[in-house]
């Protein structure tokens, strides 16, 4: 039985990091991946929808407005084998810079599927016998053990759910050839994403969502103002609307017929292929938890705030604890149960784990990310705010980009001058998000925010506009 001082089950975002984190900190560290290295982010996730995205956002700017900024391009179109064939190597160019990483810090990869045997041993099937540690089976003991598992598309039961031409997102990436039209269940992130592909290289998108609006939970005005600017584009969006069924349909060009009800009306929805993007559920039932006792409540591991299941030594990081399913935060949770196992009997002096300044984005176009409280969260606590906002269109680097849809939002406690929240609808907002996660993590002023000299002209000079104009003092704006 081979012993270590931590061992890692998953090696997405969450689990690599943790792994190295304890590699540094000189833990004999071992990590257990039955897939490849980077998880559902870089090979199912957060890289392969974004490089697909950035490609047919390129191509709509030129197709549509191409003209209009003295670029002449005769009879443009698209290959989408080539663009998923350069989404394949973006993947795999990171998913080899993790192996080296990895590799770096000496860390045993052991590629195979692990389950408790114990609470401090695994057992790990399906090695391949190029890893460091060889066999059919193997069994391996470790002082600590985190558990970074993640998570897997998740489906709802409906009649039809299982036809060939309902696909989640991990087939939705796998495809060579961009589908001319599609119904998406789900207008949650997953599925505006999705939608905004898709729409943007020319196709038919139907969107069905059973909450009242998409991207339930942001602010209203991101909701309000993403859904005018889809509906503006083509996308037709349904809300408040339940799914009945998915039915096969006659042929290539109607795939699949869904039926739901609106409005206390049965309608129907066609397309090629349906879109399945109701959220994800943990990846946890094959890890046998019981032989190691560890609590969980509908798949998700139970944890404290340094990540520390019920039993001692025993952490899970990442979708799999039902926090945040966002891959920047499980790094962040991989980072602290590291420290937590690091400090070992001075637990109490390691970090804990803060939820409450979390940036949050959308690759919609024009893009989305928030940070903070919304604007009814705000109202509900009782707390006295004033806003700030400022357009795109009066964005000068936004115009030369042609990107005028959107704003920038920031709201402030009334008497303090603290930043509860901020949301912003705009080019590159995935990228300015940052400055404001800093100013509210430093606690940072609103004014201080303001009085910050931003460097013209960017498109991030409408965040000091709108800190501006939470006391009515932007000079760009009447």
């Amino acid at each position: 039985m081979e012993q270590f001082d931590t061992a890692l089950i998953g090696g997405g975002p969450v689990g690599y990091i943790a792994a190295i984190r304890c590699a540094q900190l000189g833990k004999k560290t071992a990590l257990i991946e039955n897939r490849d290295l980077g998880g559902t982010c870089l090979n199912r996730g957060c890289i392969p929808t974004k490089a697909l995205l950035h490609t047919a956002e390129l191509y709509s700017e030129i197709k549509n407005h191409g003209k209009d900024m003295g670029l002449l391009a005769e009879g443009i179109g698209f290959d989408y084998a080539a663009l998923a064939a350069r989404k394949d190597a973006v993947i795999s160019r990171l998913r080899r810079g993790i192996e080296a990483l990895v590799k770096g810090r000496k860390i045993t990869l052991i590629r195979g599927s692990a389950a408790f045997s114990g609470p401090r041993t695994l057992r790990v099937s399906g090695t391949e016998p190029e890893t460091a540690l060889n066999g059919g089976e193997i069994t391996i003991e470790a002082a600590n053990i985190i558990i970074a598992s993640g998570s897997e598309p998740a489906s709802i039961p409906v009649p039809g759910a299982d036809l060939p031409v309902v696909l989640n997102s991990d087939a939705v990436l796998s495809l060579t050839r961009a589908p001319e039209s599609a119904v998406i269940i789900g207008g949650g992130v997953i599925g505006i994403e999705f939608a905004t592909l898709l729409n943007s290289l020319g196709k038919k998108v139907t969107i069905i969502e059973m909450l009242p609006q998409i991207l339930n939970g942001m602010d209203q005005s991101i909701c309000e103002g993403m859904t005018k600017i889809l509906t503006r584009r083509g996308v037709e969006i349904h809300t408040a609307a339940k799914l009945l069924e998915i039915a096969q349909g006659s042929g290539t060009k109607t795939g699949a017929i869904c039926a739901y009800e609106e409005g206390g009306a049965k309608k129907e929805a066609s397309g090629e292929i349906v879109i399945m993007a109701v959220g994800r559920r943990p990846v946890s039932k094959t890890l046998n938890l019981a032989a190691a006792g560890i609590a969980e409540n509908r798949g998700f591991i139970t944890v404290d705030e340094r990540l520390a299941t019920n039993v001692p030594g025993i952490y899970a990081i990442g979708d799999v604890t039902g926090k945040v399913q966002l891959a920047h935060v499980a790094s962040a949770q991989g980072l602290v149960a590291a420290a937590a196992i690091a400090a070992g009997a001075d637990v109490h002096k390691a970090p804990k784990m803060d939820y409450g300044i979390i940036p949050a984005c959308v690759y919609t176009s024009p893009e989305i990310a928030a940070v903070g409280k919304t604007e009814t969260q705000v109202k509900e606590a009782g707390l006295p705010y004033k806003t700030g906002i400022f357009p795109a269109a009066g964005n000068g680097r936004s115009l030369i980009m042609n990107s005028t849809e959107g704003f920038v939002k920031i709201i402030t406690h009334a008497e303090t001058g603290e930043i509860l929240g901020a949301h912003i609808m705009a080019s590159r907002a995935t990228d300015l998000i940052g400055e404001i996660a800093l100013a509210m993590k430093a606690e940072a002023t609103v004014e201080e925010l303001a009085d910050t000299i931003h460097a013209h002209p960017t498109v991030n000079e409408m965040i000091m506009e709108a800190a501006h104009d939470v006391e009515g003092l932007c000079c760009h704006k009447v």
